[in-house]
C-alpha cells in the first residue's frame, strides 16, 4: 500500500478521533445538564465506559480464546498509558484544575483496585500455590468492588453541578444519548483506523514489529480516552477530562478484568509483577503529583476548596517522562 494512501487514511481516523471526542463531550455534558448529574460524575460513567469499549471487546475475545496475555496485557499497558500518558498530555496542552473528591476519593479507588489486582494475581506469591492466575472468585470479587464504585458513584451524581459550563439547554436528552453513541462509534472506528494505519506506516519504514506493538498499538488503543480527555479540557470541564481517565483505570480492573476471569480463569506470569506495580507506582504518582509544590501548605488547609488541586505543565511533562522511561525499559527487556 503505497505511503501516501496511507497517510491519508491515518488523517481521517484522527480526523474521526478528534469529532467522535467532540460529540461524545457535548453529548455528555447536555445529558450531565438534563439529569442534573456533575461532570465529573459522567466522566467517571459515561465517557469512562465509552472510552473503555475496545478494552472491553478485546479482553472478552482474548478470553474466550485463552489468551491471558493478551487480556491481562490489555488491561495493565491501558493504565498505565492512561494514568501517565493521556493524563500527562492534556496537562501539558491545558493545566488541570481537580476536584478535592477526585484527589482524596477516586485516585486512591484507583489506587486500590491496582494494588487488589496485584494480590489476586499472585498466588504463588502471597498463598505459596503451584501457579497464579486470575480465577473466577477473583473475577466475582472485582465485580464486587465495581458495584461499591458505582454505588459511590450514584451517591455523588449531584456534588458539583452547576449550570454554568455545560452546553445547550435546548438540547433533548435523547438527543444527547444520540451524540454520546455517535461519539463512540467515531472514536471506535478512528482510533481502529488509526492504528492499523500506523502499524502499515511503521512496517513499511522498517520498523520492527515489536516496537510498533509498543509504541504505535499501545498509544493507538489509547487514543479514544486521550482524545476525549483533552477535548473535554479544552471545552473547560477538567473534571469530565479527568474522570474519564481514572473512571477508565477503575472500569478496566474491576469491571473489564472481573469479567474476563468469570468467562475463564486467566493464568498470570509473575514476569508482568513489574508492570502490576507501575499501574501502582503510576496512580501513587498521580496523588501526590497534584499537590505540587504547594503540598506543605495544603497540608495545612486540606479543608480548602477544590480548585487548590491542579495539574500544571510541568507535572503532566513529569508524567510523560515517566511513561517514556518505562516504554524504554519495557524495550529493553524485550
Amino acid at each position: 500500500m503505497p505511503i501516501l494512501f496511507i497517510l491519508l487514511l491515518f488523517a481521517v481516523g484522527v480526523a474521526l478521533l478528534i469529532k467522535g471526542a467532540d460529540w461524545l463531550v457535548e453529548g455528555a455534558s447536555s445529558l450531565a445538564r438534563r439529569l442534573h448529574v456533575s461532570d465529573l460524575v459522567i466522566g467517571l460513567t459515561v465517557v469512562a465506559f465509552g472510552t473503555s469499549a475496545p478494552e472491553l471487546l478485546v479482553n472478552i475475545v482474548a478470553s474466550i480464546q485463552g489468551s491471558s496475555d493478551i487480556a491481562i496485557g490489555n488491561i495493565v499497558g491501558s493504565n498505565i498509558s492512561n494514568t501517565l500518558l493521556i493524563l500527562g498530555i492534556t496537562a501539558i496542552i491545558t493545566p488541570l484544575a481537580i476536584q478535592k473528591s477526585t484527589v482524596l476519593k477516586e485516585i486512591p479507588f484507583s489506587l486500590l483496585a491496582a494494588g487488589t489486582l496485584f494480590i489476586m494475581a499472585n498466588d504463588s506469591l502471597v498463598d505459596g500455590y503451584l501457579i497464579s492466575e486470575l480465577g473466577r472468585g477473583d473475577g466475582i470479587v472485582f465485580l464486587g468492588f465495581f458495584a461499591i464504585f458505582m454505588y459511590y458513584t450514584f451517591g455523588i451524581r449531584n456534588n458539583g453541578f452547576s449550570e454554568d459550563g455545560h452546553t445547550k439547554a435546548d438540547m433533548s436528552v435523547w438527543k444527547a444519548i444520540w451524540l454520546i453513541f455517535i461519539g463512540l462509534i467515531g472514536l471506535s472506528a478512528g482510533g481502529n483506523l488509526a492504528v492499523q494505519t500506523a502499524q502499515d506506516m511503521a512496517l513499511t519504514l522498517g520498523i520492527s514489529e515489536s516496537l510498533v506493538g509498543l509504541t504505535a498499538v499501545a498509544v493507538g488503543t489509547s487514543l479514544p480516552e486521550l482524545t476525549a480527555s483533552v477535548m473535554a479540557a479544552l471545552k473547560g470541564k477538567p473534571d469530565m477530562s479527568v474522570g474519564n481517565i481514572v473512571g477508565s483505570n477503575i472500569f478496566n480492573i474491576f469491571w473489564i478484568l472481573g469479567i474476563s476471569a468469570i468467562i475463564k480463569p486467566l493464568p498470570f506470569r509473575q514476569e508482568m509483577n513489574v508492570d502490576l506495580l507501575m499501574i501502582v507506582f503510576s496512580a501513587t504518582l498521580l496523588f501526590f503529583i497534584v499537590h505540587n509544590g504547594g503540598w506543605h501548605r495544603r497540608l495545612f488547609l486540606w479543608w480548602r476548596q477544590n480548585k487548590d488541586y491542579i495539574l500544571t505543565r510541568w507535572e503532566g511533562g513529569v508524567l510523560v517522562t515517566s511513561y517514556i522511561a518505562y516504554i524504554i525499559f519495557v524495550t529493553w527487556r524485550g
